[in-house]
């Protein structure tokens, strides 16, 4: 049996902080697929610039492949966490600035390199010892559609957008609420009605909506799931 969890959501539904948690429970790997993106969105503003004034589309898409593949840009077993590196460089905190996050989107949208991401994720898995859990937007429908587990976590643009602004440290006012969940929605809607691999459950996926629950209730949930579905 594939020993690997999926579980997909919209931006800021707590897919990462949910499946490193299940996985430190499970003893299991993580691999959060979005720092894969972030990682060759990263190199691409770092050698090829910012793709003219439209977020990235001047980029030729075989150019991002070639300096994927040239740098590398890869994935490596740390413990067990998935580390985004860049030229062997550990990019786990650059990839996480806005400089990166008002580009990740344009170029998880380009078709190749979510061939090419995929392809590392897959291998990845090979390499992820007891199991691994997977997060992203995508796992349980494109990635690992075998998944024996995929769990697909929802929560209000309201509650994301809270969380969001916690995280990030900001002031968490009804007026800043408002501004990111309309962000957070026009970011759903963008990656529900991509043409490529857009944001769904799988058909077989559990629905979780987080909007109540706390981080360990649906951490819980999750590892329950798991041990039923799992032999030791």
């Amino acid at each position: 049996m594939l020993r690997v969890i999926a579980i997909d959501g919209p931006a800021a539904s707590g897919k990462s902080s949910t499946a490193g948690r299940v996985a430190e429970r499970l003893g299991w790997a993580h691999l959060d697929s979005g720092a894969l993106y972030r990682a060759l969105t990263l190199a691409a503003l770092d050698n090829l610039g910012e793709g003219g004034r439209r977020k990235g589309e001047g980029w030729p898409e075989q150019q991002v492949l070639d300096l994927a593949e040239r740098l590398p840009v890869r994935l490596v077993l740390v413990g067990n966490e998935f580390v985004p590196e860049v030229a062997g460089a550990d990019v786990r905190e650059a990839i996480r600035g806005e400089r990166v996050t008002r580009y990740v989107s344009t170029l998880a949208a380009m078709p190749e390199v979510r061939v090419w991401v995929n392809a590392q994720q897959r291998a990845a898995v090979g390499r992820g010892g007891d199991g691994v859990v997977v997060d992203g937007r995508d796992i349980g429908t494109v990635v690992f559609p075998e998944a024996p587990l995929k769990v697909f976590l929802t929560a209000t643009p309201q509650e994301r957008a809270r969380r969001r602004l916690f995280q990030r440290g900001q002031e968490v006012d009804v007026e800043q609420v408002r501004r990111e969940s309309q962000a957070l929605a026009a970011r759903d809607a963008a990656d529900s009605n991509r043409r490529v691999a857009p944001l769904k459950p799988a058909s077989d996926a559990v629905l979780l909506d987080t909007t109540a629950l706390t981080l360990e209730a649906q951490v819980t949930q999750v590892v329950e799931l798991a041990r039923a579905r799992f032999p030791k």
